[in-house]
């Protein structure tokens, strides 16, 4: 990543340039005309010239100042973070709480809202694929998602790192209504980085030494972590504020879910509390956030999908955050771009996958088939239709439903009894192929 220009101290400023800041400070506000939160780095370089830009960087220092808010957490020098949501983190953030109810997901178990869930439940996945690549692994999607669907044991650390997501993200799910604590993150890390064979990884082991760095382009130390003697302190400080309520009743500070779920995505990668693995672990903590905070829906919204396509811009958000006064807005601001399109995207394909389903459903009611089959059934005979040649194996339907082997195997023998997929054997396993005359069979049933 570049090398970052760090602006002068708010104080300096006020120093050198007041009576020209005070002159700005209706020209200049905390966003620019496009709504942008920029950083003194960018800043500097849209500044007409006829203006003095570090004045004009005071003015919109004062601006900021006004509505920048500190949480409870602070840096390694006692500093503390600070955040605000400018106008267009509020637009999303509003997208955010109507995300569920545009999927229809939720937390109850009717048979309508269990066939939503399938339509999307290969974005687990696309999450753990998408995770690891921006960390190093150079696996091909298709061989990922072929090992994580059939199971299949990883060859080697770029596999075995997806296959750990996609685990991490299963404990996400799994460990929402735990509360955080340091046993908790170290299980996150435990399970991101487990059987990896790299000597730095230590699965689940808090770092001892100050040997860790986050390197820059040029190979420069872009962020030094706090102490490692400090580090006990500080995530059990980090803990209590994720335990915190934070609902704004009785008096009490508000932080939105979302917004707390992205401080603590920022704070495990500043902490650095491990050799190895902690962006893996920081984004593991995001979802647990937002699976805890009842947004169904994140459980299969991928941001290391878009994260890994600028991974440049995300390592700036965090290096903006610790030049400019500990402000989290910019990595919250970034977050929230990137949340934004990946529900897009999200949505997009759901429409996708829904067209699909009920094309499916009409054939199926058409010949009276739809008396015959559950919706996990329904759902595997939409790949069977779509991919006349393609093998099943139990192991694959039971990670695709969250069921057991048993129940994944009674799906797929159901099949073959209506003689829409053929069964075989491959040594010990029994694989199902999805039959070329599958639609045929449906029109003459």
């Amino acid at each position: 990543m570049p090398h970052i220009k760090k602006p002068r101290p708010y104080a300096e400023i006020l120093a050198l340039h007041l009576p020209d800041m005070l002159q700005l400070v209706q020209r200049f506000s905390a966003v620019d005309q496009k709504g942008r939160y920029l950083h003194w780095h960018d800043f500097r370089h849209r500044v007409p010239p006829d203006t003095n830009a570090e004045a004009a960087w005071g003015a919109v220092k004062f601006s900021r100042n006004i509505i920048l808010k500190p949480i409870e957490l602070t840096a390694e020098d006692g500093q503390p973070f600070q955040y605000c949501l400018p106008d267009y983190a509020q637009t999303v953030i509003h997208d955010i709480e109507h995300i569920n109810a545009k999927l229809g997901l939720g937390a109850s178990n009717t048979s309508n809202e269990q066939s939503n869930t399938f339509l999307v439940e290969s974005l687990m996945m696309e999450e753990a694929i998408s995770s690891a690549q921006l960390e190093g692994a150079a696996t091909t999607r298709k061989v990922a998602k072929e090992m994580l669907e059939k199971e299949r044991e990883p060859l080697n650390d770029d596999e075995r790192m997806i296959f750990n997501n996609f685990m991490l993200m299963k404990l996400a799910k799994h460990s929402k209504a735990l509360p955080l604590s340091l046993e908790l993150i170290r299980r996150f890390h435990a399970e991101a980085t487990r059987d990896i064979q790299e000597e730095q990884a230590c699965p689940g082991e808090i770092r001892r030494t100050n040997d860790i760095y986050v390197k820059g382009r040029n190979e420069e130390i872009a962020h030094q972590p706090p102490d490692a003697a400090l580090l006990l302190e500080r995530l059990e400080r980090l803990c209590d504020f994720a335990n915190a309520n934070h609902d704004g009743h009785d008096g009490r500070t508000f932080i939105h879910p979302a917004v707390k779920a992205i401080i603590l995505h920022f704070m495990i990668g500043y902490e650095h509390p491990f050799n190895d693995g902690n962006g893996r672990t920081a984004r593991g903590i995001f979802y647990w956030c937002m699976l805890k905070n009842s947004y169904w829906a994140f459980e299969y919204i991928s941001i290391s999908a878009l994260l890994k396509q600028a991974p440049v811009q995300y390592g700036e958000s965090y290096l903006f955050t610790e030049t400019d006064d500990f402000d989290l807005t910019y990595f919250i601001y970034y977050q929230l771009r990137i949340i934004e399109r990946a529900m897009n995207g999200f949505l997009s394909y759901i429409e996708i996958k829904r067209k699909d389903f009920h094309d499916v459903v009409g054939l199926l009611t058409e010949s009276g088939f739809d008396k015959h089959l559950n919706f996990r059934q329904v759902h595997l005979l939409q790949k069977v239709l779509r991919n006349p040649g393609r093998l099943f194996v139990a192991k694959e339907v039971k990670n695709d439903f969250d069921v057991s082997e048993g129940t994944a195997r009674a799906d797929l023998e159901k099949l073959v009894k209506l003689k829409l997929l053929a069964k075989t054997t491959e040594g010990k396993t029994h694989c199902y192929v999805a039959r070329g005359d599958a639609a045929a069979q449906i029109r003459k049933k």
